[in-house]
């Protein structure tokens, strides 16, 4: 039997779940109760990120619905309505979109009474319920946080007119508000940041629901459905490793399985999928820059995200980050996650993709390495690399910055850039970088060899000696941690560098004569820049 794509979700676009490995959709919503918002007539709102499975879930969902008879549920997406900001040009396309999505569910058609802006959605709702009674209608509205201005508020206030009459043949019983954001935010906005009012007509909003990540347990489900279909098995190390690094993203496990399934191992291969590749896939993946990965590089160009992945990257601590709009705008796009309160990059695979992606100029920009850079057996020679890198920043570094997007961050990217100028396509960096860490930290594999660095900026009212005895401490934890991770056997011998940049200001800092230095203490090479 030939094994079909696993595609557990057509994250860009309406899917035929006959085509799809899927769970129900009860598992994907966290926190909610699937079928009291139709019993109990409520009104809610929905948010997730880009690229979750919302649209397959949604879609998913009211085909249930249908199928067990106790209402009449449709699917509409008014991103048709996205730009408009006057009324009169926004509420007659959502109409449309409601007349093209009940066509394609093979539901009655609703039509309008009247061409006012300001009515028409709430007329068209109510002839809608009408066509579909003794039935009740429930109505899933996708991608509503496109709408803004004047065409949200007239949008939520035909909603509220008729809510208070719902019921069979009268109105939606219950209706669905979906999108990255949740519902008061996007009316705060609308409002110009003005805060919601109890008796405003947006008060309606029963619940607020959010569609999770995938669990460790449902990525194990998702692949179970694939063994029972082919036969292919896959080892409890590999689902560990499909978790580790995308923390149950849906486009990246299911990017991450089909990969390893389809193209690392041939199509008629049915052998069991390992850990490597799983590790083939995540770079092909990477590499390959599709639509989603190309999204998160385009997204870098927003001040708001670059604010937020500047302070992650150079692990500072912002007391106002948590509350900021950037830092939200972040989570709504699924960028950032909050584990356990440490604020980082939402998975390992993001935060490859952002690091390198971040330093991708300065890596193409970078010559052609003429000097030595690997040991007799193929291995890195890393004493040689980071002395030539020493080098390079000093002739070049106050150049470079000068035209750098992320200042903050510079010496961590120029150093990336220059180890993934030597390593690109034969070797990985493993990276670790999160707000509050005050350092950023390095695991370079290269023709089955390791390297460790630890990158940390030396500050204002801070003293070389300091940053070096808080350095050569959490360099040694990573290593330890990082090793047992790998289960290595003699993770202590992995070597160890230490980077330090003076990054204070210009009447402080040493001459470069005394800046660039080279030491090694307690088996890890401390290198000042």
């Amino acid at each position: 039997m030939p094994k079909r794509p696993i595609r557990f979700f057509n994250t860009t676009g309406p899917c035929n779940p006959d085509d799809h490995y899927m769970l129900p959709p009860a598992e994907r919503l966290q926190g909610a109760q699937l079928h009291r918002y139709v019993k109990d007539n409520l009104y809610w709102s929905l948010r997730a990120p880009r690229q979750t499975g919302k649209t397959t879930f949604l879609q998913s969902w009211s085909k249930e619905i249908n199928a067990g008879g106790e209402a009449v549920a449709c699917y509409v997406s008014v991103e048709r309505c996205q730009g408009l900001t006057l009324r009169n040009d926004a509420m007659p396309e959502a109409c449309v979109a409601i007349q093209e999505w009940a066509a394609n569910a093979g539901l009655p058609v609703p039509k309008t009474s009247t061409d006012e802006p300001g009515s028409v959605i709430s007329s068209i709702l109510i002839n809608w319920a009408m066509l579909v009674a003794p039935q009740p209608l429930v109505v899933l509205f996708d991608e509503t946080d496109i709408l803004e201005g004047d065409t949200l508020i007239s949008f939520l206030r035909q909603l509220r007119g008729g809510f208070a009459s719902r019921g069979i043949g009268k109105f939606p019983v219950s209706i669905a508000l979906v999108g990255m954001r949740d519902l008061k935010d996007n009316i705060g906005v609308a409002k110009d940041g003005k805060p919601v009012n109890p008796g405003s007509p947006f008060n309606i909003k029963s619940d607020s629901a959010v569609i999770g990540n995938f669990t460790r347990e449902h990525i194990a489900q998702l692949f179970a459905l694939h063994t029972e279909e082919t036969g292919q098995q896959i080892t409890e190390e590999a689902l560990d490793y499909v978790w580790e690094q995308s923390k149950g993203q849906p486009w990246i496990v299911n990017s991450l399985f089909q990969r390893a399934t389809m193209r690392i191992l041939d199509y008629e291969d049915y052998q069991t999928v390992n850990v490597e590749h799983l590790r083939q896939a995540r770079e092909q993946m990477i590499l390959a820059r599709e639509t989603h990965i190309e999204s998160l590089a385009f997204r870098l160009k927003d001040p708001n995200i670059r604010y937020v992945i500047e302070k992650l990257l150079t692990g500072e601590y912002a007391s106002d980050l948590l509350n900021s709009d950037a830092f939200q705008q972040c989570l709504d796009l699924g960028l950032v996650a909050n584990n356990d309160g440490e604020i980082g990059v939402a998975n390992p695979i993001y935060r490859e993709v952002l690091a390198r992606e971040i330093s991708y100029n300065d890596q193409m920009m970078l010559p052609k390495p003429t000097f030595r850079w690997q040991n007799p057996d193929g291995t890195l020679d890393m004493d040689s690399l980071l002395k030539e890198f020493q080098g390079f920043w000093q002739e070049n570094s106050e150049i470079w910055e000068e035209n750098a997007d992320y200042t903050e961050a510079f010496p961590h990217l120029l150093l990336m850039a220059f180890l993934q100028r030597i390593t690109n396509g034969e070797g990985r960096i493993e990276r670790e970088y999160a707000a509050g860490r005050k350092r950023m930290d390095l695991a370079i594999e290269y023709k089955g060899k390791w390297n460790i660095i630890e990158i940390k900026l030396l500050r204002d009212r801070q003293t070389f000696d300091k940053v070096k005895a808080e350095g050569l401490k959490q360099i040694v934890g990573y290593r330890d941690s990082f090793s047992s991770s790998l289960r290595m056997k003699d993770g202590n011998k992995i070597p160890c560098y230490l980077v330090i940049f003076d990054r204070r200001s210009e009447d402080k800092k040493l001459a470069w004569e005394q800046r660039i230095t080279w030491n090694v203490e307690d088996d890890v090479t401390v290198i000042g820049c």
